[in-house]
């Protein structure tokens, strides 16, 4: 391959223009909330308690147009603990579908043919059924299962029975008790047992109603996990006093829409208002009762407000990946709902843009919530030549010691880009001293937030907008 040649004045001519740049980008996250934001707000709920709303009220509020009901019986609940175990070890049970057990013995269960066989300590085998097993807690007692459920809980005791059948990759263990009952082991995992009862008792009502329009499982035995999939349940663990109390002093009350139970989303924190289901779950279909609504009191939350998180565009787009076109370049928010989340938005990458939902981008970006503001920032240090001088006045004096000749060092530029940004604000450009950042330079950003400024000295520099800061460059 033959390479045109190249002079040496077009070489020193090509150095002279910049010196290789210090360059960096960043992306700057900020954020509201936590959680998917439909619905009651656990944080707000507790807020309203205090300023001295009724556990109706707070129901009211946040499900709109709702009213309260009761159920005319007590449905059963089945949910799921551990999946995907060839062997599960139980105390407590008195009896195994029909058989007689000695609740104080060890009983194991394990795998066999299309069922589950129970087996004594010794392992010899003392029942097989089609599944379920059915295990059962003698009146008024509990059921032991040992080791780690899928909720992160190490053992656990429940009320009702454990009943076993195969899974995918082995046997479902399913706890299958009361709807009461199974309340009082929601509760305090859900909220803290110390907020105030009026909290309580709205956040169980939402939680009873919950369990009876959202049905889990597919037809696995199940109706319910025992994680955020559902809601959270601990069993016996769970059980307090004041959830207890708030399960029986509100026992069968459900919340209805026009008469009929309805799904009764909650969430920790909403930023300040809650959002619209079909803005949270995309392309659900609107529900007049899941309707964004004020959140006042949620500024006692500790994720009223979170960030800013601060990323570089590097591990951004690894987060991003399969998702990003090439490497993140930046994010372009293209809807948001009325809280504001973001319903929609643009990924920009080097080989071009992606669209994705708010909920997609929370989840590979591991943010607590899709109540995000992004902005990206990228900085360069570059060594460029000075500025061509005007013209000598050949009236003027000239310098003794230069002889008329112009004299001026290299230039050190700042520049790059702050997106979103608008054109005419200003930025700020800051200096590294002696481990503190001082003002160096006020630049006016541009077009697509451009900026370049001259500063002076070797060092450490940053640009700051809107409160908050780019990377480091420079030495």
């Amino acid at each position: 391959m033959r390479v045109a040649p190249v002079t040496a004045a077009a070489l020193l001519g090509a150095l002279a223009v910049a010196a290789p740049a210090q360059g960096a980008s960043s992306l700057v996250i900020r954020g509201a909330g936590y959680g998917h934001g439909v619905g009651l707000s656990q944080y707000g709920t507790l807020g309203f308690a205090r300023a001295g709303w009724t556990h109706e009220q707070i129901l009211a509020h946040y499900y709109t147009g709702t009213k309260l009901g009761r159920l005319t019986s007590s449905p059963a609940v089945r949910v799921l603990l551990r999946s995907g175990r060839a062997r599960y070890a139980v105390t407590g049970a008195a009896d195994a579908n029909g058989m007689e057990l000695d609740p104080a013995k060890r009983y194991f269960v394990t795998g066999g043919g299309r069922g589950a066989v129970l087996r004594d300590a010794e392992g010899e085998a003392l029942a097989t059924a089609p599944p379920p097993l059915r295990l059962s807690a003698a009146s008024g007692s509990t059921i032991r299962l040992e080791g780690p459920a899928d909720n992160g809980l190490r053992d656990g005791s429940y009320r009702g029975a454990m009943e076993f059948r195969p899974g995918v990759g082995g046997l479902l263990a399913v706890n299958a008790l009361g709807l009461e009952e199974y309340l009082a082991g929601v509760v305090s995992a859900e909220v803290p047992s110390s907020w105030p009862d009026e909290a309580l008792r709205a956040q169980t009502v939402a939680a009873r109603t919950y369990a009876i329009t959202s049905i889990a499982g597919g037809g696995e035995g199940f109706t319910q996990y025992a994680d955020t999939r559902s809601q959270m349940y601990r069993g016996v663990a769970a059980e307090t006093a004041a959830t207890t109390a708030a399960v029986r002093a509100t026992s069968s009350r459900i919340v209805t829409y026009d008469g009929n139970p309805v799904t009764t989303y909650f969430f920790s924190s909403s930023g300040g208002r809650t959002e619209n289901v079909e803005n949270s779950f995309i392309g659900g279909t609107p529900r007049p009762w899941l309707k964004s609504v004020k959140d006042p009191y949620d500024t006692i939350s500790p994720n009223h407000r979170w960030g800013p998180i601060k990323l570089s565009l590097q591990s951004a787009t690894a987060k991003l990946r399969g998702l990003v076109p090439g490497r993140l370049r930046w994010i372009r928010v293209l809807r948001r709902g009325v809280s504001p989340r973001v319903v929609e938005a643009q990924l920009v990458g080097t080989d071009g843009a992606a669209t994705v939902t708010g909920p997609q981008l929370r989840k590979a970006l591991g943010l607590r919530d899709h109540w995000m503001r992004f902005t990206t920032f990228s900085s360069d240090l570059t060594k460029r030549p000075p500025a061509k001088p005007p013209p000598l006045d050949p009236g003027a004096k000239t310098d003794p010691q230069t002889g008329g000749a112009h004299t001026s060092s290299t230039r050190l530029v700042l520049s790059g880009s702050i997106r979103p940004a608008r054109a005419g604000d200003w930025a700020r450009v800051e200096r590294l001293r002696s481990g503190r950042w001082t003002h160096a330079a006020d630049v006016l950003l541009e077009r697509g937030g451009r900026y370049s400024a001259t500063v002076h000295g070797s060092g450490r520099y940053r640009v700051t907008y809107a409160g908050l800061s780019g990377p480091e460059v420079g030495r």
